[in-house]
């Protein structure tokens, strides 16, 4: 007992000297000092969310955030260079001005979704229909014809505009129940009704457009006060827009009543061909071990609702701003560092997976990827990513971090690799560690995942510069450190459903020519 508790005593005296001796190193000393004292988070952020805005694959202001990124790491004195790794569908999108002329005047809140169809500078003028709750496939096919020169709705109306958190403040336990229950028993009702359709969302819009309707309106609701996300649309010769759940709300009551309300719809967008895809990557080179690389990853593209900012403007800039951090209190690292940013992330991984398929040499090598990508929050949870040894050389890596910064992260070895989800995924799938950082959430799923909120202004710049001060100090010790990571692969667990072992995610092939049929 005595003995052990002797043994116990002086592991805390060693581990206390090691913590006081890493706080004093003068790098990491540097870039604390750097991070806080000198950021340039926001001034980052305003430049690319307000200045260039949201960033959509195969759209002009993808390339410019793309061109202001590599002029932005040579003013740093940091190589850059864009990589081609395919091409996408060129759009650019125009004004989108929708107004209800009947029964009243009123202009609606809303958006066309992404490589919508234009009306060609017109303006659409027609009455609006519910998508009809039909008996079978047959009785659609039959019904189809009444669509013919008008909106078609294909949403369901959502019964209430508030969020769950302002029901659960406010409601009582009776009201509340009764609100979730009419939910769900709707939500069923409208998919119910579209499976009676006998068809998928993608051939639901191109028969609504083949019989002749005006164009497609949805509100896909995000869960939150004045939130909807906006994707990308399906038809292909006629308008698609998102409209808000207060006015689409307003809309379907007014249909369903038999009012007959008339919208007009201005939907301006250009088809600019097929446009050359990139992954934006910079490096500061290795003094030691070139040919080994520590890999900070964060997806440039954003759909566009909002300005991208929470996803992923905020993992880019906390990328942008480790390495200029880096370059000026850590310039001649032993390992290489590069940066990637990549494109086409929300489309399935594209940019990381061509880059992975393209640079066997450089994933070979790979001593760490470390990945930010849910949003603006700090840092709160590591997993070991189904790598055995990870524990060791993370939690060396971490024991640097600041106290503040290092409490709040919850790690978990050696966890179970990530198949898809963000780009780290493609560099799991190919054995090499990789990690993702993962934020706090900041109501990151309803507020701006993919929404028309996520915008400079959800921004949560304390958090950020936590993140950027993490990965410096992350990539600094994993250049520094005398050994290479472990690579080994743990056994993994049953997988519940199947009753099998969990098998290691397959190397997927990216999409090298996108948004064509």
């Amino acid at each position: 007992m005595r003995k052990s508790l002797f043994l116990f005593s002086c592991s805390l005296i060693l581990s206390g000297n090691l913590v006081y001796a890493q706080s004093k190193d003068p790098v990491v000393q540097g870039i604390i000092k750097e991070a806080t004292e000198n950021s340039q988070l926001k001034k980052l952020a305003q430049e690319l969310t307000d200045g260039i805005g949201p960033r959509l694959v195969g759209t002009p202001q993808m390339k410019q955030a793309h061109d202001w990124a590599v002029s932005k790491y040579q003013s740093w004195g940091i190589s850059a260079k864009n990589e081609q790794w395919g091409e996408w569908r060129g759009w650019e999108r125009g004004i989108t001005h929708i107004d209800m002329v009947h029964p009243r005047v009123e202009s609606l809140e809303g958006m066309q979704l992404a490589w919508s169809p234009s009306t060609s500078g017109k303006t659409v003028t027609a009455e609006t229909i519910i998508l009809a709750d039909v008996a079978d496939s047959i009785a659609f096919q039959n019904w189809l014809p009444s669509v013919k020169g008008k909106f078609v709705m294909i949403s369901m109306q959502q019964p209430t505009g508030r969020d769950d958190r302002n029901w659960e403040e406010f409601a009582t336990k009776e009201s509340l129940e009764k609100m979730k229950s009419e939910r769900s028993n709707a939500s069923t009702a409208w998919r119910n009704r579209i499976g009676k359709t006998g068809l998928n969302p993608k051939s639901l819009a191109l028969a609504i457009e083949k019989a002749g309707a005006a164009g497609i309106v949805a509100s896909n609701w995000s869960a939150g006060f004045g939130v909807n996300k906006i994707f990308g649309a399906q038809s292909t010769k006629i308008p698609t827009v998102d409209i808000s759940l207060e006015d689409y709300g307003m809309l379907y009551r007014l249909t369903e009543s038999g009012i007959k309300p008339k919208i007009s719809i201005r939907a301006d967008s250009k088809e600019l061909g097929m446009m050359p895809t990139f992954n934006t990557i910079a490096e500061i080179k290795g003094t030691e071990k070139p040919e080994e690389y520590v890999i900070l990853s964060a997806h440039f593209d954003s759909w566009d609702g909002g300005t991208g900012a929470t996803d992923n403007a905020t993992g880019t800039i906390t990328m942008l701003e480790a390495m200029r951090i880096l370059k000026k209190i850590y310039p001649n690292p032993k390992r290489t560092i590069l940066v990637g940013h990549w494109g086409s992330e929300e489309q399935g991984l594209n940019g990381s997976r061509a880059f992975v398929e393209d640079h066997p040499e450089i994933v070979k090598n790979i001593q760490a990827v470390f990945n930010q990508d849910n949003g603006t929050g700090r840092v709160v949870d590591l997993s070991g990513q189904g790598f055995l040894h990870a524990y060791e050389y993370l939690n060396r890596w971490l024991n640097p971090v600041p106290t503040d910064i290092r409490s709040e992260i919850k790690t978990s070895f050696p966890g179970t690799p990530g198949g898809g989800g963000s780009d780290y995924a493609s560099f799991v799938a190919a054995g090499a560690p990789a990690f993702s950082l993962s934020s706090l959430s900041w109501a990151y799923g309803n507020y701006t995942w993919h929404t028309n909120r996520d915008t400079y202004d959800k921004i949560v710049f304390d958090d950020v510069q936590n993140n950027a001060i993490l990965t410096a100090i992350l990539a600094y010790m994993a250049s520094e450190d005398p050994a290479k990571s472990s690579t080994v692969k743990s056994v993994l667990p049953t997988n519940p459903r199947t009753g099998q072992p969990m098998s290691w995610p397959a190397t997927r092939q990216p999409i090298r020519k996108g948004g064509v049929n």
